[in-house]
């Protein structure tokens, strides 16, 4: 990630953490899906995990879990969810793919929810996630995926961008997405859109 994109996140870290989940039917059912996938002995890894909520809603699932997110003050809101939470087998840290600042896997399971998107090199993220998995590792994700008719809206987020009120983001359709995911030496297991329109893609990949 750039140091600008760090810098927005920083600057909107505490209102961020105050927003209500859009929908939280769709969130508590991707929550669903994950805990099918994880195992009490699991050692886990969340990239972009923001402030904290979905790490501290799966955590108790697995052995260790790590969220992480290369904003400085998104890991602060965290650390004071976790200190008021007392949860024991979570950490949380900052740093961010491919320049050796992760903590050391390699990982049994990856999480990605509504960061892949914002990535500015998928094909070197997917492949430094892949080194930092076990084989037959999971890769789980959810991405808001904005390309086909969704491209409209283009200009609008170039504006907000211009203004400080959006980070830069890819327009990717579902299909492309899972293209670089495999690509990158995995096989895709599980699929779906929760919600459908404007389509919000889960992906479950497993490192070949």
């Amino acid at each position: 990630m750039t140091n600008d994109s760090a810098a927005f996140w920083n600057k909107v870290a505490r209102r961020y953490a105050g927003m209500t989940i859009r929908n939280p039917d769709a969130y508590e059912m991707t929550l669903d899906l994950v805990r099918a996938r994880l195992r009490p002995e699991d050692h886990v890894l969340e990239l972009g995990c923001g402030t904290g909520t979905t790490a501290l809603r799966l955590a108790d699932a697995v052995a260790h879990y790590v969220g992480n997110d290369y904003a400085p003050e998104m890991i602060a809101i965290a650390e004071e969810k976790r200190a008021d939470a007392q949860v024991e087998n979570l950490v949380f840290c900052t740093g961010q793919l491919g320049d050796g600042s992760l903590p050391k896997g390699p990982f049994d399971v990856i999480l990605g929810f509504n960061v892949l998107h914002l990535l500015p090199d998928r094909r070197s993220a997917f492949a430094n996630i892949a080194q930092n998995l076990q084989p037959g590792g999971l890769l789980i994700s959810k991405t808001p995926c904005l390309g086909g008719v969704y491209r409209l809206l283009q200009p609008l987020v170039a504006v907000m961008r211009m203004m400080g009120k959006a980070p830069k983001l890819s327009f990717l359709t579902p299909a492309r997405l899972e293209r670089d995911i495999k690509a990158a030496g995995f096989e895709i297991i599980e699929t779906g859109s929760y919600p459908k329109r404007p389509p919000s893609r889960f992906i479950v990949a497993q490192k070949l």
